[in-house]
């Protein structure tokens, strides 16, 4: 590594042998592995070869609609081969894409597809009718689905006769807009570089020690930053195949695991969960499974020794990152995961982590601030919104709003967003903390937990809770009492077989629980 000048005010490090762009990166696999297998949809099976084939056929159909260097390109695809195929042509050509989830609704895209001026997009058949009507996109003037629709050019007809060579980007030029979850407000479009999409393809495959022979199923949103990043762009890295998975079911996950050979994923712990508990689980030979990167939330510890003791070959590591991070800022090295579970892992190598008080100014070892994260693979910014750029950046420094801790040993913790942060009587109490003792219980899908305004305490807490199995409220509360503080113990709940609200990127929408238990609808126990 060395210590590079990027973006005009940002040092960072850099590793030194590294492709220069997402085109080289491709480029680079074909050459290693040109006759393996590099993705699989289905029935279909597509060598390295051919799949770059598609994509310089797939760049010359962009080519002559008129596509080019920095016009952006949005795909509105689910997890299916032409999403690979479309981002890797419109890289050929140096043009931006523009991942969009498939579960966004028709203002959503309208407003995205605006806000980023996007002239192409791909899409679903089944999503025609929400697209924006031309006054609404008015840059939008190609449109192509996969599959035969009235008012768009099938995607097939684009990969010609002819190819086109890529071009080279230079290293700090915007690869893809990637839309934030928009929470609150409305959604920004982080804009991932080619340096920064090329460092965290290293990341993930140096650390998880990725080779050709490695096979990833593709089982989250291959729209959302970690399908781009942790499975398409790592595969890359790592010449390995990608196999793809169009819905999540822990059944249908298992038997192409096995069918597969599958080595490597990236899921969330719900779906670990998921198959652990399927009782169809010991039907399915996963001895091949290594490497099992997890992220957004954390795994109970119950989990990651059922997991021990049921795929003893299984390397399970946190990762912990963000849109803004272009996937990892920490990954867990597998031999601690055991030992510090409350923990996301170590900072990955290129990258810096600060924790930072109100004044901006860094704590002590092992306190509590809000975590500042640097390093090459962090965006340059939002598009075309200066002003939360300026919020949100200091000397390329994202701040990530979320409130944590870094020990002696470099171990990060997260302990819980700043905005969820409750304050009973004086007690803050992090969120997170008591929704993983709930998680652990075994009649949890899920939980979460937020402030109930109390005119005495100012807040109490009150949890959300997902069950698989009969639990009553007073279980789930002496459950909690057994391991934490009293004063943490939720004293109401909302329970539930029905999943909580998330939003078209799959985030929790705390702030719509929030209202709820501030306007009481909660059905309280």
């Amino acid at each position: 590594m060395r210590v590079e000048a990027h973006f005009g005010d940002r040092i960072v490090r850099c590793f030194v042998d590294r492709p220069r762009d997402v085109n080289a990166l491709f480029a680079q696999a074909v050459a290693r592995n040109a006759g393996g297998e590099a993705l699989i949809d289905g029935a279909e099976r597509l060598t390295w070869r051919d799949l770059e084939d598609s994509v310089a056929r797939g760049a010359a159909g962009l080519a002559r609609r008129g596509l080019g260097r920095g016009d952006r390109v949005a795909l509105l695809l689910g997890n299916r081969k032409e999403f690979v195929i479309a981002w890797l042509a419109a890289a050929r050509l140096g043009a931006i894409v523009v991942p969009l989830s498939i579960r966004a609704q028709g203002p959503e895209l309208a407003y995205m597809l605006a806000q980023c001026e996007a002239s192409a997009i791909v899409h679903e058949v089944e999503l025609a009718d929400r697209l924006p009507a031309p006054a609404d996109a008015p840059a939008l003037r190609t449109r192509l689905a996969v599959g035969e629709c009235a008012g768009s050019e099938p995607f097939a007809a684009l990969i010609g006769g002819d190819r086109v060579d890529a071009v080279v980007s230079d290293e700090e030029d915007t690869a893809a807009i990637l839309y934030t979850s928009g929470t609150t407000g409305r959604p920004k479009g982080a804009m991932l570089t080619h340096l920064g999409i090329v460092h965290s393809a290293l990341h993930y495959a140096s650390t998880m020690r990725l080779t050709e022979s490695d096979r990833s199923i593709a089982a989250v949103p291959l729209s959302h930053v970690t399908g781009v990043i942790a499975l398409i762009a790592t595969m890359l890295r790592c010449a390995g195949t990608l196999i793809l998975l169009r819905e999540f079911k822990a059944v249908n996950f298992m038997e192409l695991a096995a069918r597969e050979r599958m080595t490597h994923t990236v899921l969330v712990p719900a779906m670990v969960n998921l198959c652990l508990l399927a009782p169809e689980f010991d039907r399915f030979d996963l001895s091949a499974w290594r490497i099992g990167g997890y992220g957004g939330a954390p795994m109970p510890p119950a989990t990651i020794e059922r997991c021990a003791q049921k795929l003893p070959r299984l390397e399970l590591m946190n990762l912990y990152g963000a849109t803004e991070t272009t996937s990892p800022a920490t990954i867990m090295p597998a031999r601690f995961s055991a030992t510090h579970a409350d923990s996301v892992g170590l900072t990955v190598a290129c990258g810096d982590i600060v924790v930072m008080d109100d004044a901006g100014r860094a704590v002590a070892p092992g306190e509590t601030g809000e975590l500042w994260i640097g390093g090459p693979m962090v965006v340059r910014g939002y598009w075309n919104d200066p002003q939360a750029t300026a919020r949100e950046f200091t000397a390329g420094y994202w701040h990530s709003g979320d409130l944590g801790s870094i020990d002696a040993e470099g171990f990060v913790r997260v302990f819980d967003r700043k905005k969820d942060l409750i304050n009973r009587g004086g007690y803050k109490i992090y969120s997170a903390e008591v929704e993983g003792v709930l998680i652990a219980h075994p009649a949890v899908v899920e939980a979460a937990v937020v402030a109930k305004p109390c005119p005495v305490l100012g807040e109490r807490v009150h949890a959300f809770v997902c069950l698989r199995a009969d639990a009553t409220a007073d279980e789930l509360r002496a459950h909690c009492a057994a391991q934490l503080s009293d004063y943490k113990v939720p004293e109401t709940f909302t329970l539930s077989r029905d999943p909580l609200p998330r939003n078209a990127n799959g985030k929790l929408l705390k702030r719509l629980l929030r209202e709820r238990a501030a306007t009481g609808v909660t059905s309280a126990s």
